[in-house]
């Protein structure tokens, strides 16, 4: 049986859930029919009464309690979801539909494990923010949103504007003219360079240093000496991007770099002066990204991956781990691996192994 809120009750819970999306904490706790309404999913539930019930954490279905709720995306997921002790189970409506679901209430929504990691997020239970601590230094006309928490020992140049629900970690540098958006993260011991600009929702781990300048020299060619050239550009970075660990991203040599929105990158990655990376990208660990290269909305970086200067990889396009792109090479073709030192597509590369194969075997010969 399929059971809606009533208009009053929908009208409380989709206010609930705007509270915790606009908020750069959650709360621990909602019911089944606040998490449902959250997260646009159908409830499928024979007693209505079990819709009120409290969910507090997401969890695997071997480590399920109560207060859980859990995803299945496969018949024998679903089994053993509702032989667990979950609150709820996420699942598809093609699922659903051959489910002996008993009195386990099914949440039913188009990506079970989409609607999983967004439930976590719900229930993420951070402390609310706690004011400017005594030991942080604060620089002159420095703009402080509402809910804003800066730690212990972080220090925070003139003219900063942070905006309301934001975080600034132990021992972070925040840098003059630095502008940061609503309920950011930035863990301890980030670095923030002058005029850097972080959108809202950006979430930035410790070590990392944004903004530093690029890696260009111009040589003298009558004595081999290097001279910097100017490196006096801005970093621009978007709404919903995450930052990890120790992570570099340099800023633009005369104009600018642009890390757009919602893309993720990983721990030790590094980007180079006037890079674009596009929307939603995914780079992992030990990538690094040369000066002046562009990277296209929705492609994949694997890990350890060498992208030279002036490249541009285009939207979509997957970089298999420790692939390289040569400098000023072009990579085309949206859902199309590239694979090897230089990256080829996935095929040819193979291809290539295969040939390397049989002459090493006919050397043995």
């Amino acid at each position: 049986m399929a059971l809606g809120p009533s208009p009053l009750e929908d009208a409380a819970a989709r206010g609930a859930a705007a509270l915790l999306t606009g908020l750069g904490y959650h709360g621990a706790m909602l019911s089944l029919r606040q998490m449902a309404v959250a997260l646009s999913a159908q409830c499928i539930c024979a007693d209505q009464e079990r819709l009120s019930e409290p969910v507090r954490r997401v969890a695997s279905v071997r480590n399920a309690d109560k207060f859980s709720i859990v995803f299945a995306e496969g018949e024998v997921a679903l089994r053993e979801a509702l032989l667990s002790p979950a609150a709820a189970v996420l699942t598809t409506s093609k699922l659903a539909e051959g489910a002996a679901s008993g009195d386990k209430p099914l949440l039913v929504v188009t990506q079970p494990r989409l609607a999983f990691a967004q439930a976590a997020i719900l229930l993420r239970s951070d402390p609310p923010p706690a004011g400017v601590h005594a030991t942080a230094i604060l620089g002159a006309n420095v703009a402080l949103g509402s809910d804003i928490s800066v730690e212990a020992y972080a220090v925070i140049g003139d003219n900063v504007r942070i905006d309301s629900g934001t975080r600034i970690g132990t021992g972070s540098v925040i840098a003059e003219g630095v502008r940061i958006g609503k309920d950011c993260r930035i863990y301890p011991r980030v670095v923030i360079y002058q005029g850097v600009s972080l959108g809202d929702r950006v979430t930035v781990h410790a070590g990392c240093v944004l903004g530093s300048d690029g890696f260009g020299y111009v040589r003298n060619a009558i004595n081999g000496d290097y001279t910097q050239f100017p490196q006096q550009g801005t970093l621009t970075i978007e709404e919903d991007v995450e930052i990890g660990a120790n992570t570099t991203v340099d800023r633009g040599a005369l104009e600018e770099t642009r890390i757009r929105r919602g893309s993720k990158l990983d721990n030790l990655v590094h980007v180079g002066h006037n890079v674009c990376v596009g929307r939603n990208v995914v780079i992992a660990a030990q990538t690094g990204i040369s000066g002046s290269s562009s990277i296209g909305d929705g492609a994949v970086l694997g890990g350890q991956v060498g992208i030279g200067e002036h490249a541009d990889v285009g939207g979509d396009v997957i970089l298999g781990g420790g692939a390289g792109v040569l400098s000023k090479k072009k990579l085309r073709g949206a859902g199309m691996v590239f694979w090897g030192r230089p990256a080829q597509p996935l095929r040819e590369y193979l291809k290539s192994l295969a040939v390397l194969a049989r002459l090493a075997g006919k050397a043995k010969e």
